[in-house]
């Protein structure tokens, strides 16, 4: 954490209300990267804002999306607006953009589970969540794909006792977010949520989505403290 950091977040602190403050500094606490999304080839608008929506629900601030074959456009009626309070990172630069994310989740410690019946699955209710997870959907008609799978850590399923063979993949999301976050807020001396530093950057991300005109504001506050900070130099030789 720098000084300029806290510098400018009680700047821009000071331009917004009591309330707007008062509410960034509940949801931070609240805020994990212990638990993330993964979302392969999404193409409905719905769903892709359904499950961001879910996300900023259920506190996870990050989200990863993998575009193979479709674009991910969510719908921004039904986002509601919860995409700027997350973290979103595309993956579509690659001829494997797939391989991509799951081998940079996996080096940030990530277990990375594939959310699809398999041979070797679980129950979501008996997935550890004792180390980092990363659920991984797939497209709503076919799936995560076969690399997918292949690269996956672990596999996991929704209990399902009608006819219908699955899930929207929005109610997906949203329950096994619903299943997980809670387990993992229950468990003792689970270290899941943001450090210092993460919950510092990511209200400095906030505050400058909800104050008008920010980049601007941003360079003239930089340019202030740049000055206090020179002057305090001076006075001090």
């Amino acid at each position: 954490m720098t000084k300029l950091e806290h510098w400018l977040l009680d700047q821009f602190y000071a331009q917004i209300s009591d309330n707007k403050k008062e509410l960034f500094e509940k949801n931070i606490k609240n805020r994990t990267r212990h638990i993330t999304v993964v979302l392969e080839n999404l193409f409905q608008p719905h769903n892709a804002a359904a499950v961001l929506r879910s996300c900023d629900c259920f506190g996870v601030q990050d989200v990863h999306i993998i575009e193979n074959f479709n674009k991910y456009e969510p719908n921004k009626d039904i986002d509601m607006g919860s995409s700027k309070w997350l973290n979103t990172y595309k993956y579509n630069k690659s001829k494997y953009n797939t391989v991509e994310c799951i081998n940079t989740l996996k080096e940030k410690g990530y277990t990375v589970v594939a959310t699809t019946p398999h041979t070797n699955d679980c129950l979501i209710g008996d997935l550890p969540i004792d180390k980092p997870i990363a659920l991984m959907f797939g497209t709503e008609l076919t799936g995560l794909t076969d690399k997918a799978l292949e690269l996956a850590d672990k596999y996991v399923r929704l209990p399902m006792y009608g006819f219908t063979e699955s899930f929207n993949i929005s109610v997906s999301v949203a329950l096994a977010l619903f299943n997980t976050t809670e387990r993992m807020r229950k468990t003792p001396n689970l270290k899941w949520q943001l450090s210092k530093e993460e919950q510092l950057k990511i209200k400095l991300d906030w505050v400058k989505k909800v104050v008008k005109h920010s980049p601007k504001v941003e360079k003239l506050l930089i340019e202030r403290f740049n000055q206090i900070n020179n002057l305090s130099s001076i006075n001090n030789i």
